[in-house]
């Protein structure tokens, strides 16, 4: 690779990745990907660390493996699936057949990556989670706004 990959679309400051539970292998090929991108990338080492990590820092996305100890990504979707500000859960896996695929998008991830992990198609999917996940805070927060207008429109007629 002669220039930094996933430059062709900026990144926004507060996009985070967080990585939970990564092999050895699949780490470094994460952490040459993400160079250069301007992304903030994360690793937790356990389920109880990536908590944490989403507890204390606005993150808007986790990738995390399909495998145990790896196998987090449900335990991450069910935690935070009552959040306001979820982030989004992309799930990595050796063998990301159709099984994993339905089972991971039912269950609300928003996307699966095979590993080896292709550069390529990693910084594809993480630019539209990036701006998924910013789509759905403007509209969040639109619908906030609307909201506080319409509650205090009748309170301030009476």
């Amino acid at each position: 690779m002669n220039s930094p990959i996933g430059t062709r679309e900026a990144p926004t400051a507060d996009t985070v990745v967080l990585c939970v539970g990564p092999r050895h292998d699949d780490l470094a090929s994460l952490e040459r990907i993400f160079r250069g991108t301007g992304w903030d990338f994360l690793t937790a080492s356990s389920l109880e660390s990536s908590f944490s990590a989403l507890r204390e820092k606005t993150i808007s996305m986790v990738i995390c493996g399909d495998q145990p100890p790896l196998g987090a990504w449900r335990e991450i979707l069910a935690e935070t699936a009552q959040w306001e500000d979820p982030p989004l859960v992309i799930v990595s896996a050796r063998l990301a057949d159709e099984r994993l695929w339905v089972e991971a998008l039912n269950l609300g991830a928003y996307d699966v990556l095979a590993t080896p992990f292709d550069a390529t198609e990693v910084v594809r999917v993480v630019n539209m989670a990036q701006q998924h996940w910013h789509h759905r805070r403007k509209l969040r927060d639109a619908r906030g706004g609307l909201t506080r207008v319409a509650a205090s429109g009748p309170s301030s007629g009476e």
